[in-house]
């Protein structure tokens, strides 16, 4: 037989490996063309990707490096993350789609009463001894104890919830609804609504002063104290139309302070809320929206969970940082969460869509994944198939063309 030019004999087909067959080698092929396309597909999930996820994320130096603790979870939206004061490597997570809770600091994490606490967490406390947890989802307000979860006799006017509070006294709990406040004088088993507010105001944010039974809220954009328990406010004197308060929040380390923001500033009381004076100078952007505060005791390091993810200052606030190694850039940060047992630790939470979305749809009763268009999914998921159809078509056509080259003619 000559070769391809008439001259001299053809190059001789390169033999199989002995013991092979044409088949053998077409599934080997099948085998690394499935291989390729499954890497190709869950690539984007093979690590935690900061900038693509939500998440839940600690700190164990006041906020100067993170690292993410949510092994294996690839979350839409983390709302809030509660940490056991009895324990610190129990932790609480409240998502959009229930919550999560983790027994090794975050190693590992397993759903929690799925069948009973559905839809987005943004409300979730421990009690001051850690005997108690509570809990507010789309689908109703629930306590845990020893025996488990139990739904909570709550209004219904009081889903979703903005905050659950625990209070100095025992069995005392405040819980932020929509626009109302409520407490519970039985352990979070009933909650009725606290009167004292006229019905046009709105109470947006909450705090239980340590080691006091005084309460300090935000109410239509200004800071209000009240020494009974909600039915009666004054006025604390900050926050005003212009610049009303985004939030406020408790010290961890002096039981007599109180931090607040407003208009991409940050102020602090050390009075219980009877006194106010600005801290260092505003964020970088003005328009940021502040979710936590968390600050050391000589209030030189300050931590800010924000709308824009998460500052950081080690000068009393007269500079800030973005912190970006490792956190989730330019997505909204939940509340900041401290270790009760060692106020260097922090968690955050992070969600990739924007909390006033989610909220919109808890109110509206909205699931989302019905934010996923049908025509889009079935379309990524035919584009897939027929990717894997075409690639072993393709591997097994050729291993075809293999074993008839090499067969004895």
């Amino acid at each position: 037989m000559k070769g391809a030019f008439g001259v001299g004999p053809a190059f001789p087909p390169r033999p199989l490996h002995p013991g092979i067959s044409g088949k053998q080698v077409g599934l080997r092929w099948l085998t690394i063309w499935l291989a390729c396309v499954a890497c190709l597909l869950g690539g984007s999930a093979s690590a935690h990707d900061a900038s693509s996820y939500g998440g839940v994320f600690r700190s164990r130096d006041l906020g100067a490096a993170w690292l993410n603790a949510d092994v294996g979870l690839f979350l839409n939206a983390a709302l809030v993350i509660a940490v056991d004061p009895r324990d610190s490597s129990h932790l609480l997570v409240g998502t959009d789609l229930g919550i999560l809770s983790s027994h090794n600091g975050g190693r590992s994490w397993v759903p929690e009463a799925r069948d009973l606490i559905i839809g987005a967490v943004f409300a979730l406390t421990f009690s001051t001894d850690g005997e108690l947890v509570m809990c507010a989802a789309a689908s109703g307000v629930f306590r845990r104890d020893q025996n488990g979860w139990r739904r909570a006799n709550a209004p219904e006017v009081a889903i979703p919830a903005r905050a659950l509070v625990a209070a100095t006294a025992k069995d005392r709990f405040y819980l932020l609804g929509r626009n109302q406040l409520f407490a519970s004088e039985d352990g979070g088993r009933s909650y009725a609504v606290v009167p004292g507010l006229p019905q046009t105001s709105e109470i947006t944010a909450l705090v239980a002063v340590p080691g006091s039974a005084d309460i300090v809220a935000v109410i239509d954009g200004r800071v209000m104290i009240s020494h009974d328990g909600g039915r009666s406010w004054r006025d604390a004197g900050f926050g005003d139309a212009g610049a009303p308060v985004d939030m406020i929040a408790a010290d961890a380390t002096r039981p007599q302070r109180i931090w607040a923001a407003a208009g991409g500033r940050i102020a602090v009381s050390d009075d219980h809320g009877s006194g106010w004076h600005a801290v260092g100078r505003s964020l970088p952007e003005a328009i940021t929206k502040v979710r936590s505060i968390a600050a050391s005791a000589d209030a030189t390091t300050l931590v800010v969970s924000s709308d824009r993810g998460i500052y950081r200052s080690a000068d009393g606030g007269e500079t800030w940082a973005p912190k970006e190694d490792n956190l989730p850039i330019h997505i909204e940060a939940g509340p900041l969460a401290r270790d009760p047992n060692d106020a260097g630790i922090i968690y955050a939470v992070f969600s990739l869509m924007p909390y006033a979305e989610v909220w919109r749809m808890a109110i509206e009763g909205g699931n989302l994944l019905a934010r996923i268009d049908p025509i889009s999914l079935a379309g990524g998921l035919s584009f897939c198939v027929l990717v894997l159809i075409g690639g072993g078509l393709a591997v097994w056509q050729l291993s075809r063309r293999r074993a008839a080259a090499h067969s004895p003619r």
